[in-house]
């Protein structure tokens, strides 16, 4: 399996050089050169998440010097709950099931991607420091600090919008020191994501450091998150395909969607679902990209105006039409993701954060038009974003062990103007 770059101007590669470059030279993203097809025994019950995994990914580790460790790496990196649930309203007139994907370290889905990428860069045991850079609306970043937090040999980089996060996400971005370091970007989400792909594309300031990305550009993220989706069509084969509703920011893990149906599982149609930045529905209407500054919202985490992984998804589909055959895209507002938490409890007897409410309240607007299998994909726990939470359901929220003993420790950061060179200026200089 080679992977090639979704700009055409850089030669194929195998997984484990596109995992440790995140970015292709020519700027472009990593996609795999042909798109494997899953054999129908994938689709076998029994296998644990990790099993699965193994099985899922391996035609994209053939013959590279990840495979003969890639069962191992899947079981150290699958290795918490990702429980696929009925999800009923009271008043009986809506079923569907819910994918908890907020049972890791982090409390989101990120840790999926990002605990699978580290183990695969730790398989890889780079000589000397790598330097693993990310922006993060704000789950990405505290996923990643939690997947390499004291691992030898790898320093982490976090960019986040100083005024784009939550407070519990600030404070999970910022409260792990030692082998990790936290800039404040005074911009946005596209600001860090900029600074982030313009440092990777001019070289480390410092010769003997590698740099990389852990992203949703890197490949491993993306393929990570193949492994759920698989999940999905196992737990449900031999029914109805289910229908995806996917709250998407950066459109990795509707990308992850997209790629697994066209592996040959047997998913139905792919909700990708906004808050009010527009510009995929926007694309998906009339055909246009047109990337734009990003808006800050309640569902804070899709704070995207210029989502990397539509690179992805325009070189699978070069033509919007064939897209449109099997995907969708909405855009939920803030009074509506506000309105879908507040009556969560007497609704669905359930509470959600904001990002899980745009795809929940999608699957209310759709109606029938979302199929006869609905499945939400709940991306992050409502504690994380309990200010928001507790404010609309008028009860407390309990934080899950991992996350509440994040909240005690100290936060320490350093504060940057949106600008690469402020950037590069201050990883020139000891932490």
């Amino acid at each position: 399996m080679k992977f090639v770059s979704t700009r055409g101007q850089s030669d194929p590669v195998a997984v484990d050089v596109a995992i440790q470059a995140g970015l292709a030279p020519d700027g472009g993203l990593y996609v795999p050169a042909a798109m494997p097809m899953l054999p129908a025994a994938v689709l076998e019950s029994g296998s644990s998440i990790a099993q699965l995994g193994a099985k899922v990914l391996q035609p994209f580790f053939a013959d590279s010097c990840l495979e003969g460790e890639l069962s191992e790496i899947c079981r150290r990196a699958f290795d918490f709950p990702i429980p696929l649930e009925r999800l009923r309203s009271k008043a009986g007139d809506v079923e569907a099931r819910i994918l908890e994907l907020f049972h890791g370290p982090s409390s989101a889905f990120k840790d999926v991607g990002a605990r699978f990428l580290a183990e695969c860069m730790a398989s890889l045991a780079p000589s000397g420091l790598t330097r693993v850079m990310v922006a993060t609306s704000g789950d990405t970043g505290g996923a990643v600090a939690a997947a390499f937090y004291r691992r030898p040999g790898f320093e982490v980089v976090i960019l986040f919008p100083e005024e784009g996060v939550s407070e519990e996400q600030a404070q999970q971005l910022t409260c792990w020191g030692e082998n990790v370091r936290s800039f404040a970007v005074s911009g946005t989400f596209d600001d860090c994501q900029r600074m982030l792909k313009e440092t990777l594309e001019a070289g480390s300031v410092h010769g003997d450091v590698r740099l990389t990305t852990a992203n949703s550009i890197n490949i491993a993220r993306l393929l990570a998150q193949l492994v759920y989706y698989a999940f999905i069509a196992v737990e449900l084969r031999g029914g109805q395909l289910p229908s995806l509703l996917v709250p998407s920011g950066n459109l990795g893990n509707a990308t992850a969607a997209i790629w697994a149906r066209r592996m040959g599982l047997p998913l139905g149609k792919i909700f990708m679902v906004t808050n009010a930045n527009r510009c995929v529905p926007e694309y998906m209407e009339k055909g246009v990209w047109q990337p734009r500054p990003s808006l800050r919202t309640l569902a804070n985490a899709m704070d995207v105006g210029a989502p990397s992984n539509m690179e992805r998804i325009r070189h699978l589909f070069p033509e919007i039409d064939d897209l449109r055959e099997g995907v969708a895209a909405l855009s939920i507002d803030d009074a509506a993701i506000a309105a879908c938490i507040q009556s969560g409890l007497a609704r669905w007897g359930r509470v959600f954060d904001p990002h899980t409410a745009t795809a929940v309240q999608a699957m209310e607007e759709l109606g029938e038009a979302c199929g006869p299998l609905p499945v939400v994909i709940a991306t992050a726990h409502p504690a994380k974003f309990r200010s928001i939470v507790e404010a609309l359901v008028g009860v407390p929220v309990e934080a899950p062990a991992a996350l509440a003993e994040l909240q005690q420790r100290p936060s320490a950061y350093e504060s940057i103007p949106a600008s690469t060179e402020a950037l590069r200026a201050s990883l020139s200089t000891e932490a």
